[in-house]
C-alpha cells in the first residue's frame, strides 16, 4: 500500500475563510469558531493550488503480439456458444481467409484525491460528552484520517472535537413522542368490520371491536402517539459538526484512433499489454512516445488534472499507464459469403454485427 511522504504535509490546505458568515438554520446550531460557513446540508472547505511539474521522458520497449488464427477461432467459438440464438455452424465450418492487426494504444491517467467537507449533524443524546466551546475546534485539515489505499474510493465521517452540544429535539419539541399520523392522535380508528356501528348484519354485536365501533390503532398501539424517530424518545439531541473525508480516484482515458471498424466503446471492457507505468505524487507528462497523439493526450490530461483537482481537493497520488490493446479483424467465409468479426483485448473479447446464422427466440 502506498503512503504519503513527510514532504507532502506542507501542502495541507488552510482553514476556510468566509466573507460573510451564515447563521445555522432555525437557530438550532451554534456558530463554531473556524466553522462559520458550516450549515446543515454540507459546506465545502477552501483548498490550495499545487504547481505543475515538468518531466523527463521514460524509455519504452514495444512488443506487438497479435492474436493467432487458433486464438481467434477459439474465441469466436466461445462467443457463439454464449449466445442462445446463434447456431454454431459458422464458427465451426467457416473458413478464415484474412486476419488484419489494428493494435492501438490506450493512455490512462488516474489522480487520487482527498476532499473534506463539513456539515451540522445530530444524533439522539445518550450521555455522550458535550465539549462545545471548551477550546477552539481543530480545522478540517488538522484532523487525522485513516490511511487511504491509493486509487481506491473511500469515505470516512467523524465528529469534529469541541463542537458537540446538547439541544432539545427540534422534531418533537423535546417531548420524545409525536402524534400518530395514522389515527390523528386519537389512539383508535373506526372498526373496518362493522364500519363503526358496533353491530354486524343480523343485529349481532361486532366481535372484532366488542361492540365499541372503534378499534385500537395498530400503528401506535392505542397510545395516540409514537416515539420520535429523530431523538428516539430521548427528548434531547447531541448536535455537532460532522467532517466527511472522501477519497476519489479520478480517471481519464485516451485511445488512439484506429480504422478497424470496431467501436472504441468496446475497448473500455478489456485490458491490454501494459507498456509503461508511472506512479508518484505528481506525474510528469509522457514524452518521446512513438505515437505523438499519446504524448499530446498525456500533456493535456496531466495539465487538466493537476489544475482541476488541486482547486477542489488535495492530490495524494497520480498514476499513468500506457497499454497496447490487440485488435484483430478476422474475415471468414461461410456458404459462399464473406463475414467479419473482431477479437480484441487480453480477454479475447469478440464483436460481430453480421453473424450469418441466428434465430428469433424470447425468454419467458
Amino acid at each position: 500500500m502506498n503512503t504519503m511522504t513527510e514532504g507532502h504535509a506542507m501542502f495541507a490546505p488552510p482553514v476556510a475563510e468566509h466573507a460573510s458568515p451564515s447563521a445555522p438554520p432555525a437557530g438550532m446550531f451554534d456558530i463554531m469558531p473556524g466553522y462559520e460557513g458550516t450549515v446543515a446540508g454540507g459546506g465545502t472547505v477552501d483548498f490550495f493550488h499545487l504547481p505543475c511539474l515538468l518531466n523527463q521522458s521514460p524509455s519504452l520497449h514495444l512488443d506487438l503480439n497479435n492474436h493467432t488464427g487458433n486464438t481467434a477461432r477459439d474465441a469466436f467459438s466461445l462467443y457463439v456458444s454464449s449466445k442462445c440464438c446463434y447456431s454454431s455452424a459458422p464458427a465451426k465450418d467457416g473458413v478464415i481467409v484474412n486476419m488484419e492487426s489494428f493494435n492501438t494504444y490506450r493512455y490512462r491517467l488516474e489522480t487520487f484525491t482527498e476532499s473534506r467537507s463539513t456539515e451540522w449533524s445530530h444524533e439522539p443524546y445518550n450521555g455522550q460528552p458535550v465539549d462545545a466551546y471548551v477550546q477552539q475546534p481543530p480545522g478540517p485539515w488538522d484532523l487525522p484520517a485513516k490511511a487511504p489505499t491509493f486509487f481506491v474510493d473511500g469515505e470516512q465521517k467523524m465528529k469534529v472535537p469541541y463542537t458537540s452540544s446538547m439541544k432539545p429535539c427540534h422534531d418533537c419539541f423535546g417531548n420524545g413522542r409525536k402524534p400518530c399520523k395514522d389515527c390523528a392522535g386519537s389512539g383508535n380508528k373506526m372498526c373496518w368490520v362493522c364500519n363503526g356501528s358496533g353491530f354486524r348484519h343480523g343485529g349481532d354485536r361486532c366481535h372484532h371491536c366488542s361492540g365499541r365501533g372503534r378499534e385500537n390503532c395498530a400503528h401506535c398501539y392505542g397510545h395516540g402517539s409514537k416515539e420520535c424517530t429523530t431523538c428516539r424518545g430521548k427528548q434531547q439531541l447531541l448536535v455537532f459538526i460532522c467532517l466527511t473525508v472522501k477519497w476519489t480516484n479520478n480517471c481519464d482515458n485516451y485511445v488512439v484512433e484506429q480504422s478497424s471498424g470496431l467501436q472504441v466503446s468496446n475497448l473500455s471492457q478489456v485490458s491490454g499489454k501494459e507498456l509503461f507505468r508511472d506512479s508518484q505524487y505528481l506525474v510528469y507528462p509522457v514524452m518521446g512516445f512513438p505515437d505523438p497523439t499519446v504524448v499530446q493526450a498525456a500533456q493535456r490530461l496531466v495539465g487538466d488534472h493537476q489544475s482541476k483537482f488541486s482547486r477542489t481537493s488535495r492530490i495524494l497520488q497520480q498514476r499513468q499507464t500506457i497499454e497496447l490493446i490487440p485488435i484483430t479483424k478476422v474475415t471468414y467465409t461461410w456458404k459462399g459469403k464473406t463475414y467479419v468479426y473482431f477479437v480484441y483485448g487480453n480477454e479475447f473479447k469478440v464483436s460481430t454485427n453480421d453473424y450469418p446464422a441466428t434465430c428469433c427466440c424470447s425468454v419467458m
